[in-house]
């Protein structure tokens, strides 16, 4: 998806409190003069059928074409934890072009009668980029995701059925583009069968769109002087035509793997309200790669803001809203209150600020440092100027694991090695020592890194070309080090608590040795030298390090979605990876490469959202970007490339 700078929204307040504020960018009010609350309650609400039409349901999901000051949003939250039968998760995907600065949404909201639910919502407040940003509310109950963009754009590339549709924006006369009879014609592709829409306006124009696009449309009785407003329900004459949709109707699920990416998905589907066991062949979660005492997350910044650049980003902000409560309640060591990455010389600066100005970044996700202020930051001299990324930080990946393991409240399973799959009925097995049955459930995820390939062979699926690179890291306690904060660049180096510093990685392939080598201290302890300015420990007897393998592709993206179902018939059209047919059931999350603490909410909540058939936390095309099944496309593109005439 080509993204756009986001531009905040413009906001005129009144001195009258009880006159709504008004967009001069598009000359018109934000709500009547009735008020917001009104007009959400009586339109949004009302208009469909809320609260009775999600009573008794595990999820419902409503869709907002502008989210505005959020006020809808507000209302629904309000009517939700008023209703004794509310659904047990509500989903609220909103879109909007300009959303508001922090400090307007905070003004907007001064005098509200909901005022203890707009705090909620201004503290989970997300940076301003272009990204779909996934935040929860009531211990998960209620997730809210915002796109942050040209809905024109973002409506094609949401994955969700919608259960209601909040029409909402600026009046037709005033922002044409919400209300074009193609734009509306997308909300067929997204609306679940029986799905209603309510919107403020009358506009035969929009009655009309709304109608090709396959739903029946009254007008019903307005409030605060509209006559009328326009209501529709989803019944299209037509089969909409939609991808392959991989989520299963089940209750259960087995997690291979208890390291990093193991623990992720299983709070990720505990979440909606699966019951999930783990298994995992060692004694100890966290025993492969996710072992070290301390890693870091961060986000990048790309001249181009392609695909590397969105996935990432949006993933540090996931991982920011993951581990900062955690680590704010002390249950688990770490910092989520920034990070340093150095970027080049100081020659670069003018070109990596026009980089920053093109891409529209806030400074709440990132901003761009001189060698005098990064050093600052970081209580050292630093060698050159560098990146600040406000959300950052660094955490225990052990004590995250069996955080998230608990959590979850999964049944865990250690000292057990799933040795195979196989399909039974509607459920898939997982098999242990002479075909033993360990577990069934309709959804299987495998997350035990290089542990899914014989499993993958048996069942026929073609491996992916993964590579295995060695790491080693070094560490110290005792000394108090002048470092604030997580520095990057080449390597890493992050102030532990107590005192004392971690340092690392090596990078080698295909590198088998697990002892602690010297040599790899020594290469350690020159690049903290390169990268801080900060001396080894003066008693080198006290380092300690240790040794973990980590899984990469080659495009250096992760591994996370459903599985193929190979082979498929040549019939199959498989150009894209959104377009071919899944293994019921069967799911991955790996290849996370050096990027792991940073990617693994994120990517297992997609796994979860796909498993599950609730809304995606990325757009499509980022899912494709991390889809199992590339390789096969890419393949696929090269044979009928070659099969080509001339």
């Amino acid at each position: 998806m080509k993204t756009q700078p986001i531009t905040p929204a413009q906001i005129d307040f009144a001195a009258d409190p009880a006159e709504p504020p008004r967009s001069p960018q598009y000359d018109d009010l934000y709500h009547p003069r009735v008020g917001a609350l009104v007009q959400a309650r009586h339109v949004f609400l009302q208009g469909n059928v809320l609260p009775q039409r999600w009573a008794g349901r595990d999820d419902f999901v409503v869709l907002e074409t502008g989210f505005g000051l959020g006020n809808n949003f507000l209302a629904t939250w309000d009517a939700w934890r008023r209703d004794p039968a509310r659904c047990r998760r509500l989903h609220y995907v909103a879109v909007e072009l300009h959303p508001p600065s922090l400090s307007d949404l905070a003004r907007a909201h001064e005098r509200s009668e909901l005022a203890e639910l707009a705090r909620q919502l201004q503290q989970a407040w997300p940076p301003l980029t272009a990204n779909l940003h996934v935040q929860d509310f009531e211990a998960g109950a209620l997730r809210l995701s915002l796109a942050f963009g040209d809905a024109q754009q973002w409506l094609p590339t949401l994955r969700l059925a919608a259960d209601a549709i909040y029409l909402d924006g600026f009046a037709p006369a005033r922002n044409p583009r919400l209300w074009e009879p193609r734009f509306l014609k997308t909300l067929g592709r997204l609306a679940a069968p029986g799905a209603t829409a309510a919107t403020w306006t009358a506009a035969v124009d929009v009655r009309a769109a709304l109608t090709t696009a396959g739903f029946d449309v009254r007008l019903a009785p307005g409030i605060g002087g509209k006559r009328e407003i326009t209501l529709a329900r989803f019944n299209p004459r037509f089969a909409t035509r939609h991808p392959p949709n991989p989520a299963c109707q089940t209750d259960r699920a087995v997690v291979i793997g208890a390291g990093l990416a193991g623990a992720a998905v299983a709070q990720a589907l505990a979440q909606l309200g699966l019951k999930v066991q783990v298994f995992e062949a060692n004694q100890q979660p966290a025993q492969g790669a996710s072992g070290n005492l301390a890693g870091i997350f961060h986000g990048s910044v790309n001249g181009d803001d392609g695909t590397h650049a969105r996935l990432f980003r949006a993933a540090a902000i996931a991982a920011q809203a993951a581990y900062g409560p955690a680590i704010a309640a002390g249950a688990v060591r770490g910092s989520a209150s920034g990070l340093l990455r150095l970027a080049g010389t100081a020659e670069e600066e003018a070109r990596w600020r026009e980089v920053l100005q093109r891409a529209g970044l806030p400074p709440e996700y990132v901003q761009w440092l001189g060698q005098e202020a990064a050093s600052t930051r970081a209580g050292t001299a630093l060698p050159g100027p560098a990146w600040w990324y406000p959300g950052g930080g660094w955490i225990a990946p052990v004590e995250w694991v069996r955080h998230a393991l608990e959590a979850s409240g999964a049944h865990l399973h250690f000292g057990t090695a799933v040795h195979g799959l196989h399909r039974a009925g509607e459920s898939w097995q997982a098999l242990g020592e002479q075909g033993r049955v360990l577990a069934s459930a309709g959804i299987v995820v495998l997350a035990h890194a290089e542990g899914s390939a014989p499993l993958l062979g048996a069942l026929g699926l073609p491996a992916w070309p993964l590579q295995r690179t060695r790491g080693q890291v070094t560490h110290w306690a005792g000394e108090t080090s002048p470092l604030q904060c997580p520095v990057a660049g080449d390597g890493y180096a992050l102030p532990l608590p107590g005192g004392g510093l971690l340092c690392g990685a090596t990078r080698q392939a295909d590198d088998e040795d697990p002892s602690i080598r010297p040599a790899d201290h020594l290469h350690n302890l020159e690049r903290l030298q390169r990268l801080t300015g900060l001396p080894p420990p003066a008693d080198r007897t006290t380092l300690a390090g240790r040794v973990g393998w980590r899984l990469h592709s080659p495009d250096r993206l992760p591994i996370a979605g459903a599985l193929p179902d190979w082979p498929w018939p040549p019939s199959q059209r498989a150009d894209q990876a959104r377009l071919l047919p899944r293994r019921q059931g069967l799911f991955v999350l790996t290849g996370l490469g050096a990027r792991g603490l940073t990617l693994a909410p994120l990517m297992a909540r997609l796994v979860a959202a796909q498993a599950t058939g609730t809304p995606w936390p990325v757009e499509q095309d980022l899912a494709d970007a991390v889809d199992p099944a590339r390789w096969l496309v890419r393949q696929a593109r090269a044979a009928a490339g070659r099969n080509q005439p001339g």
